[in-house]
């Protein structure tokens, strides 16, 4: 038996798809939030995602210095729109009925309150496994 047997691909627990209602304005016939369904992105997936939401930013006070900059906002959008399994966002029927064309216009038009956008935004980062939100994150860096 190989020193490394534990951590062979066989013994990796498999992550379960979770539902989750994102809003209250969407609802079944019996007045029920819909639910949708998202699925765990991956290391590598996180990564591509928060690499394309960042910009480089002038460092205050230091002409031509510059320090990467995560458009947090812009980073949990599409963190959700790459978990989402259904409603399927890219469908072009779904967006023409919204009137946007893109998965992410998509996701702001299905949950447009704000205050139920936060909450969502909070349990995604939950289900992928960031213990703290973002916004924490970034303030711990600042200390």
């Amino acid at each position: 038996m190989s020193k490394f047997s534990r951590f062979m691909k066989a013994n990796k627990i498999v992550k379960l798809n979770e539902r989750f209602a994102p809003t209250t304005s969407l609802q079944d016939e019996n007045g029920k939030p819909l639910e949708w369904e998202f699925k765990q992105i991956s290391s590598k997936e996180n990564e591509v995602l928060r690499d394309s939401c960042t910009v480089e930013v002038q460092v205050p006070g230091k002409p031509g210095m510059f320090r990467p900059k995560v458009k947090t906002a812009d980073y949990l959008a599409e963190m959700i729109v790459a978990s989402t399994v259904y409603p399927d966002l890219y469908d072009a029927g779904l967006q023409d009925s919204y009137g946007v064309r893109t998965p992410k216009e998509l996701l702001y038009a299905l949950v447009d309150n704000a205050g139920e956008y936060q909450e969502f935004t909070m349990w995604m980062q939950k289900f992928q496994g960031f213990t703290k939100g973002l916004d924490d994150k970034v303030e711990e860096a600042k200390n």
